[in-house]
């Protein structure tokens, strides 16, 4: 398949187009040294860039029915973490940037996020639905340490005593135990830890910027310890890559401290279906036919299926095979024996307290 050589610390250094460009590009020899320009300049190492935005709003709202929350906050878009995988990566297209190589190195900083979700919670007709931090891009992504938005959207969470759920693939999500668990001591907090992979050096071409497997787990680890409800998410399980690990992750987590678990089978939309079959190429040529044959069996002979009720779990024979496993492991390990139950009976307009309680209607996250 087409696509530039690996490199360290990046999912893929290929600029894809996306789908709305209007135009095609093609290296062609001027006789003026162009194509030995542009073979040094690809020798450089690809920088990521940090591009401040100003929005409009932060609450995304969801109605998709095979997901459990209500709204969402992902206070980045695109994700240094460089996950091949990544279902998100579509969105650049939006921006007019590449799925591929922009996604992990053009990353938009939502920089006035909590002064929009003040706002937005302080409406008059606002009522607390399920919250969800970071459910497209990494929301403690490398930006977050000197950017500090997700910090910034938490406090005005906390001042608001409005519940949230976390998902996230960073130990940074530590820094905000501070925040996150006086929430967790009301019912008001959860964080799901996303572990795809034990083995190192899988994950350092699957997810190359993102925290160590051990270091994942010691997350775990730290926020159970502050009595947290911490799950994990086994997620996304690829065929002959990392689902025969999927017993041993769950118990990983288990003996860290996780409390529940979920797992979502491979998807590949849009852009995503030829970046990651570029790279399952470059790094496992041997197997690479045999993975895709084993997704194309789960999506009805097709490389993805977007249909609700289908597109997180699959369908057929191994897909219902995985989902035996899943539940297999997680009753052995005493997972998902309880749900993560938030209280939104506690939420005050952070603008206007007076106005008093909403009522008290317990909702559960995942």
């Amino acid at each position: 398949m087409p696509g530039p050589q690996a490199r360290k610390g990046r999912g893929t250094t290929w600029a894809l187009q996306h789908r709305f460009s209007q135009d095609e590009r093609q290296v062609f020899d001027d006789g003026w040294g162009g194509l030995d320009q542009r073979a040094q300049t690809e020798t450089l190492p690809p920088q990521t860039r940090i591009i401040e935005e100003q929005v409009k709003s932060i609450l995304s709202g969801n109605d998709s029915p095979d997901i459990s929350f209500d709204l969402s906050i992902n206070p980045y878009r695109g994700c240094e973490h460089g996950c091949i995988y990544c279902y998100a990566r579509p969105t650049h297209s939006y921006l007019n940037l590449s799925p591929g190589l922009d996604f992990e190195t053009r990353i938009i900083a939502k920089v006035n996020a909590a002064e929009r979700l003040r706002e937005a919670l302080s409406s008059r007709g606002y009522e607390p639905l399920a919250l969800n931090i970071g459910s497209a891009t990494d929301a403690y992504q490398p930006a977050e340490r000197k950017l500090r938005i997700t910090r910034q959207v938490l406090e005005v969470l906390s001042e608001a005593q409005h519940p949230f759920s976390i998902i996230t693939k960073s130990a940074g999500v530590e820094r905000d135990i501070d925040v996150i668990a006086p929430m967790a001591a009301r019912q008001m907090s959860a964080v799901y830890v996303s572990i795809t992979t034990l083995d190192d050096s899988l994950a350092r071409v699957l997810e190359p910027r993102a925290a160590s497997p051990r270091r994942r787990l010691e997350t775990i680890r730290r926020l159970a310890e502050a009595g947290i409800p911490v799950g994990v998410s086994v997620s996304p399980v690829i065929p002959f890559l990392n689902e025969p690990e999927l017993e041993r992750i769950l118990e990983a987590a288990a003996a860290a401290g996780a409390r529940r678990a979920f797992s979502i089978v491979l998807r590949l939309p849009w852009e995503v279906n030829p970046l990651f079959q570029q790279w399952l190429e470059q790094h496992f040529p041997q197997r690479a036919a045999r993975i895709m044959a084993r997704v194309r069996d789960m999506r009805g002979g097709k490389d993805n299926d977007a249909a609700f009720g289908a597109r997180m779990t699959g369908q057929g024979v191994w897909a219902d095979l995985l989902r035996q496993r899943f539940h297999k492991a997680t009753a052995k390990l005493g997972l998902n024996t309880e749900r993560f139950a938030l209280d939104f009976s506690q939420f005050r307009p952070p603008a206007r307290a007076q106005l008093g309680q909403c009522g008290g209607v317990q909702r559960s996250l995942f």
